[in-house]
């Protein structure tokens, strides 16, 4: 097993293309390799500042390494902007598994990644993304106690995806009742984009509320039986963002707000779980406000799943779970509203609140 860990300004200096990666204050990248076993992995900190850095274990085909770093880069950073504007005393860390789920791993990688975990010494606690499980955080539970998400058998608090899904419904609604002037979704046309556990739970809350489903994914089978489970539509358009609908979900994998799609955007709202939705956040928060449509900002309504998790470490339950995660609805509205009367963007309005709290932590020490 190796492990090489750099300084950010011995990265800058060595990345290909340095214009795609954003390394925003990170305190430490770890690449972590397991020839035996096959890992190879990144584990980025970005931020200790209100506690130890919390963010899940992705493991994905990536391109290339340096694809793979640019993605824990902005992972991390958004976590740490996720739980200071959630209140949980956390800061930002997230890992990647460079490989196929379905194919590459196996007992022996993920046991091999827990050993990178552990060598941390609780500076990062990892949990379930992207191609991992909660059985694989038990795995990872076998070897260090710096995982959340395991099963409850174990004292966890199981998946948290169910969690995550109502804190993204929560801020869809607040976000729907700021454009719209009332949060009842009867009748609203909803594009939900990746039916992945989050996303399906997500169509289930907004099909009990009257909303119009349409849904979409690669994974052709799992819009089928999505479809048929909930009796919602299939999008079959060419093109997602021209969907004439009210509400647009992201809910698969980020970016998928861009210089392309923005501009052909029929829906007025934006709220869906995927992380880094905006592809370029200084252009493209400015062009949804241009455009009259609302974002709810990804970081702030997706923060279910680690309310969800932080339980298993400050000792609360499932019920004080939702509470907190529903407690995203009135976060988004006061978001929303202090962009609009300080005429900045929502996205723009979160991280200044979630900044503030970090310096405000930083003075006390």
């Amino acid at each position: 097993m190796t492990t090489e860990t750099y300084t950010i300004e011995e990265l800058k200096k060595t990345a290909p293309v340095f214009g795609q990666i954003s390394f925003n204050d990170h305190e430490q990248i770890m690449f972590c390799q397991d020839k035996d076993s096959g890992l190879k992995a990144i584990i980025g900190i970005h931020n200790t500042t209100l506690g130890p850095a919390l963010g899940g274990t992705r493991m994905w085909q990536y391109e290339s390494e340096w694809e793979a770093l640019n993605d824990v880069l902005r992972l991390s950073r958004g976590m740490t902007y996720k739980s200071a504007i959630s209140g949980l005393d956390l800061g930002g860390g997230k890992a990647v598994i460079i490989g196929d789920s379905k194919k590459d791993k196996s007992p022996e990688l993920i046991k091999a990644f827990a050993h990178y975990v552990n060598s941390l010494s609780g500076r990062y606690i990892t949990a379930e993304d992207v191609g991992t499980t909660t059985a694989d955080m038990d795995l990872i539970h076998s070897i260090t106690p710096h995982v959340t998400g395991i099963s409850e058998s174990l004292g966890g608090s199981g998946n948290p995806s169910p969690v995550t899904a109502y804190g993204v419904f929560m801020g869809l609604k607040a976000a729907v009742n700021f454009q719209y002037g009332s949060d009842n979704l009867q009748g609203k046309k909803v594009l939900v984009q990746g039916i992945g556990n989050v996303g399906e739970t997500l169509v289930k809350h907004l099909v009990e509320h009257g909303a119009l489903v349409q849904i979409s994914d690669i994974n052709q089978e799992r819009v089928a039986e999505i479809a048929q489970k909930y009796n919602v539509q299939v999008f079959n358009g060419s093109d997602i963002y021209l969907a004439d609908v009210d509400i647009y979900a992201p809910c698969a994998l980020g970016a998928t707000i861009n210089d392309v799609s923005i501009e052909k955007l029929k829906a007025k709202v934006i709220a869906g779980a995927a992380n880094n939705q905006l592809a370029i956040e200084a252009i493209h928060g400015p062009r949804l406000m241009e455009r009259g449509i609302v974002y709810a900002p990804d970081f702030l309504i997706n923060a279910g799943g680690i309310i969800n998790v932080f339980g298993e470490i400050a000792h609360y339950g499932k019920d004080e779970a939702l509470r907190r995660t529903e407690n995203i609805y009135n976060t988004t509205l006061d978001i929303l509203h202090f962009a609009k009367e300080h005429k900045i963007t929502s996205n723009q309005a979160a991280m200044k609140k979630a900044e503030e709290r970090i310096a405000a932590k930083k003075q006390q020490k």
